[in-house]
């Protein structure tokens, strides 16, 4: 019989995951290798997606990726289209799908296109069988989980749902090595006595393997955000040492030995202050966008204006 959490009724043996691409994959691989004692399921309706990751060749390529999928798969780890069966097993599940950019209505170019998060909700809901913890994986503009409590409002039985934030981290080439020993674990709940509960279950998952002093807890909230402002101060750094090399070309300064001097101040840093063509990848411009767009929508228009200027500096 597996075990249940005593609050809030779940079974902690078995986790979903679904979305198995560049996020879901190497997290949930990390998690089985680290928690044998857990069965991790991922679950993709791409079905060559998942035929890949059930192969010698994997759908994404990870420095250490291939060993962890390899001394997991078939013990503990699983990849499945069986989107139903998953759910059904399993009360803690990660969502973990694309946020594309909205390409039309309202915010287009901008703001993140949440339908398939929403539908994670809707998918849930429809093969729930008893109470659930919903852990956004996926990058989220703030105040998602209001978004996905809906949708599981709106097609709820008897069941109980908690929705959890635990945004990732990870850079592209050393993505294992990052889940294996990250700077910090962020994970974002309610403040209720059960919001609370439903928090710890994921600490305890990641306590496995994380040092418990780089497990951090908020409010739902704060967690979300926390994910785009990371990115945005990153980008930041790549955006105001480039505007500095144009300032070193007028004046005669050599960039990189402003960078090396700057960047020995312990309150800066050397990481991010080599001037170069930009930044480029999917997330550092999409998240800054959707940034913008989310202090506008609240008013915010100095300070949506302050972070455009990241993106058109770059």
């Amino acid at each position: 019989m597996a075990e249940r959490h005593p609050l809030l009724g779940i079974r902690l043996d078995k986790i979903c995951c679904i979305g198995a691409g560049y996020v879901g994959g190497p997290t949930c691989a990390t998690i089985a290798q680290r928690c044998p004692h857990i069965q991790v399921t991922i679950v993709d309706l791409n079905e060559a997606r998942i035929q890949a990751w059930n192969s010698d060749e994997l759908p994404i390529y990870e420095p250490g990726l291939t060993q962890v999928v390899q001394e997991c798969r078939g013990r503990n780890l699983f990849f499945s289209t069986d989107v139903k069966k998953a759910v059904q097993e399993a009360d803690i599940i990660f969502a973990s799908v694309n946020t594309p950019t909205k390409t039309k209505g309202i915010g287009a170019g901008r703001a993140a296109d949440l339908r398939y998060i929403e539908s994670v909700g809707r998918t849930v809901a429809d093969f729930a069988n008893g109470n659930k913890i919903i852990i956004e994986k996926s990058t989220v503009p703030v105040k998602t989980a209001q978004a996905l409590t809906r949708v599981l409002e709106a097609n709820k039985g008897p069941q109980s749902y908690w929705i959890l934030s635990n945004p990732e981290f990870l850079a592209e080439g050393t993505a294992v090595k990052d889940l294996a020993s990250p700077d910090r674990v962020l994970i974002g709940g309610n403040t209720t006595p059960e919001g609370i509960a439903a928090a710890n279950v994921l600490v305890d998952i990641y306590a496995n393997w994380v040092p418990r002093e780089r497990i951090l807890t908020t409010n739902l909230w704060s967690s979300e955000l926390s994910k785009l402002v990371a990115n945005a101060m990153l980008a930041q750094r790549v955006s105001s040492v480039n505007s500095i090399s144009m300032l070193c070309e007028k004046t005669g300064a050599d960039v990189a030995e402003v960078s090396r001097a700057i960047g020995k101040d312990s309150r800066i840093g050397p990481k991010f202050l080599n001037a170069s063509i930009g930044f480029g990848g999917s997330c550092f411009q999409k998240d800054i966008l959707n940034l913008v767009y989310i202090c506008e929508s609240e008013g915010l228009h100095d300070v949506a204006q302050y972070w455009q200027q990241v993106v058109d500096m770059n």
